[in-house]
């Protein structure tokens, strides 16, 4: 396809008379890995969501492959939600969450086909051996494989996450950026991630959109997470020069 993997272009979304995004515009080809940061409230989520087809947009457009997301064949974009969303009481086995991304339903039973499907994207994730767990069972980095095996069970060449590193320890959310990494550069996928980790983002990404309703910076985590657009965006960065030390991932 010549169409860029992911294109926004003069977004404008309003609840009410707030307008949570106005003006967002950007470009993600294939085997770019977007992380998405801002402060609370700044529209990140929104921004999932017109992506995902459940928002729509006032003005602007969004398209996936050149397709708006609404008409997007479902199996071309993976998501993965936070997993605070999950009510852990749910009874249900890990292999059947994965199995869930095959369809828009739960399902009641699995065939052995939709099983080889399951465990083949949980050995992806090198999360195999949690397929008959329960989900009460697993812990918050598990439970994160899991999802993200969900996300890939069609292959998807768009990957969106929505603060995935929420609940996950520091060694976890590590070995989810990996896995990110691998299957992007595996198959030229596109990864679009919201975040909170200036570090992930400043080491994973290889451009980072930058908001507060507005879009403050876009480009390469070097140039969008600068001290200046750190500051517009947020009022303050703390102790965020921390996240320049060390190499960036290539």
């Amino acid at each position: 396809m010549s169409s860029p993997a992911v294109s926004v272009s003069d977004l404008l979304v309003r609840f009410g008379d707030h307008r949570v995004l106005d003006g967002i515009t950007f470009e993600a080809q294939g085997g770019d890995f977007v992380a998405i940061v801002g402060p609370n409230g700044a529209g990140k989520t929104t921004l999932m969501k017109v992506l995902l087809g459940l928002d729509v947009p006032e003005n602007g457009i969004a398209r996936i492959f050149g397709q708006h997301p609404q008409q997007v064949d479902p199996g071309i974009v993976g998501y993965v939600p936070q997993i605070k969303t999950l009510d852990r009481s749910f009874p249900a086995l890990a292999i059947e969450l994965v199995v869930s991304g095959l369809y828009e339903h739960w399902p009641f039973r699995i065939s052995q086909e939709e099983r080889e499907l399951a465990i083949d994207a949980l050995e992806h994730v090198h999360a195999e051996k949690l397929a008959d767990r329960s989900l009460s069972a697993l812990s918050g980095g598990e439970l994160q494989r899991v999802y993200l095996a969900r996300s890939l069970i069609r292959t998807p060449r768009v990957i969106i996450l929505d603060e995935p590193a929420t609940g996950v320890d520091v060694v976890g959310a590590t070995d989810l950026y990996e896995l990110l990494d691998n299957y992007q550069e595996e198959h030229q996928a596109t990864v679009l991630m919201v975040t909170h980790d200036w570090n992930a983002a400043f080491h994973h990404a290889t451009h980072v959109l930058l908001l507060d309703g507005r879009q403050v910076a876009y480009g390469p985590p070097e140039a969008a997470l600068k001290e200046e657009c750190l500051r517009e965006a947020f009022g303050h960065i703390g102790h965020a020069h921390a996240m320049m030390i060390g190499d960036r991932h290539e």
